[in-house]
């Protein structure tokens, strides 16, 4: 039986996994995705609230760069989602034997998800997408300013640093492409009508790294798609509203099962 803490290698780098939930009624995996601050430790306790609202075994790791994962050695480039959508998680889910994956993915960690499942050679069952970036917007890249002075002369380091063994690594590398000219073009619009998995996305109404767009981008464009804007809920619905989240994925598990999307 897979570990429920450990540290994977591939090509090199260490990657730091937890596994929810080891063994599990149902033969469904759900793979968490962190957002462009996050790793392991900064899910908390949801991924156990998750596996036990689901009936799921429910995966969660660090990129490279953050949490206890191998920290980065040169600047992140505008494609590093696409790289981890097609080099990393691929080999992620391989190596860890992932049963009929669904990808449960937050802000940057929900566009890796999206762009994945965009692949031919994807073997997943489904996407669930949390705030998801699809096009970067002006609202986007002013939150990410004010998380630039909020860093320097603010909290937010000290909030940060005992979820990450570099954390200004991990926080450069995320602000400094996000806020650089050649990633204001970034759009994955294109690929989402490749999706041919049921996706299921969320977002607050009161997001404040991004629009309703995002989603409702997500639902004219992917043939097989679900969307839920959340009242009273900023940018990490798993976080302002767990009950709906838990709620809504445990529904999204329940009709791929029906549809036989995960058998």
């Amino acid at each position: 039986m897979t570990a429920a803490h450990g540290q994977l290698t591939i090509d090199g780098a260490q990657i730091e996994y937890r596994f929810a939930a080891a063994t599990a009624a149902r033969g469904v995996d759900l793979v968490m995705l962190h957002e462009g601050l996050g790793s392991v430790a900064l899910w908390k306790d949801f991924p156990d609230r998750l596996a036990a609202a689901t009936g799921c075994r429910v995966l969660c790791y660090s990129r490279l760069g953050y949490g206890n994962s191998t920290r980065l050695t040169a600047d992140r480039t505008v494609d590093y989602m696409h790289v981890e959508a097609r080099r990393w998680l691929p080999a992620i889910l391989g190596r860890l034997a992932l049963r009929r994956p669904v990808l449960f993915g937050h802000s940057d960690g929900a566009s890796i998800a999206l762009i994945h499942a965009a692949e031919p050679c994807a073997r997943i069952a489904g996407v669930v997408a949390l705030a998801p970036h699809v096009k970067v917007e002006p609202l986007t890249v002013a939150s990410i300013a004010q998380a630039k002075v909020a860093y320097e002369a603010g909290d937010l380091r000290g909030r940060l640093a005992p979820y990450h063994a570099d954390v200004d690594s991990v926080f450069w590398g995320w602000n400094r492409i996000w806020l650089s000219a050649p990633f204001r073009e970034r759009n994955i619009e294109s690929l989402l009508p490749r999706i041919r998995v049921p996706v299921l996305a969320m977002q607050g109404r009161d997001d404040e790294y991004g629009t309703l767009e995002q989603i409702e981008s997500i639902r004219r464009s992917v043939p097989f798609a679900s969307t839920i804007a959340l009242d009273h809920c900023r940018h990490s619905p798993h976080r302002d509203q767990p009950d709906a989240v838990l709620e809504a994925t445990r529904r999204h598990i329940d009709e791929l099962e029906s549809r036989g999307a995960t058998r």
